[in-house]
């Protein structure tokens, strides 16, 4: 199974380096909204038989243009939403937040106040990817968020490590792709155009 795997386009709270990890979460602003319409032009070649998204608004506004170029339904789905930062939602303030994701490879329970822990996370995250599976596609996007996709795609790629992914940037609208499937694991074919050994 092939998983495209896409950041959601820029917003008002990227430009001011909030950090928005709640529902609904910001809009897509307008350069956004053209990375979204880019995003589906430089996908087209793909064979992506439905869009799966977080249901912030920013995620499902970055996936909407693909699947209606393709013709594939678009799945909102909750257990796909950014990592939740708790009473640091909408903090200019990101250190503290980064400092906990880095310290889960050691202390998965970790977390800041209101804030889930690796463990919450994984446990809504999983079952996300589980069920997409199960449906029986060969290829699907999934359109999330920085800090979760940072943390899911090494946690899931049998080719990468947090250490790895730490230093790799990560725009708006990127593209990582994997394949394989959740029983035998999962490979990291390239990451933000960067293609992987």
């Amino acid at each position: 199974m092939r998983l495209v795997i896409v950041r959601h386009g820029n917003t008002d709270s990227n430009i001011n380096h909030l950090l928005d990890t709640g529902h609904p979460g910001a809009p897509l602003n307008d350069t956004g909204l053209a990375q979204a319409a880019a995003l589906a032009q430089r996908l087209a070649g793909e064979p992506i038989e439905a869009v799966f998204t977080s249901d912030l608004t920013r995620a499902i506004q970055t996936g909407a243009p693909l699947a209606e170029l393709l013709g594939v339904p678009l799945y909102p789905m909750t257990g796909l939403r950014e990592i939740f930062a708790g009473e640091h939602d909408m903090s200019p303030e990101w250190d503290p937040y980064v400092e906990v994701l880095i310290s889960w490879g050691t202390d998965p329970s970790n977390a800041l106040p209101g804030m889930e822990n690796a463990r919450d996370f994984l446990g809504r995250w999983e079952p996300v990817i589980d069920d997409i599976a199960a449906r029986g596609y060969e290829c699907v996007a999934i359109v999330s968020h920085g800090a979760a996709l940072r943390t899911w795609v090494p946690y899931a790629s049998q080719n990468l490590t947090p250490a790895m992914v730490s230093r790799w940037p990560m725009h708006n609208t990127a593209v990582m792709v994997l394949e394989g499937n959740p029983t035998d694991g999962w490979r990291a074919l390239s990451w933000d155009g960067g293609e992987l050994g």
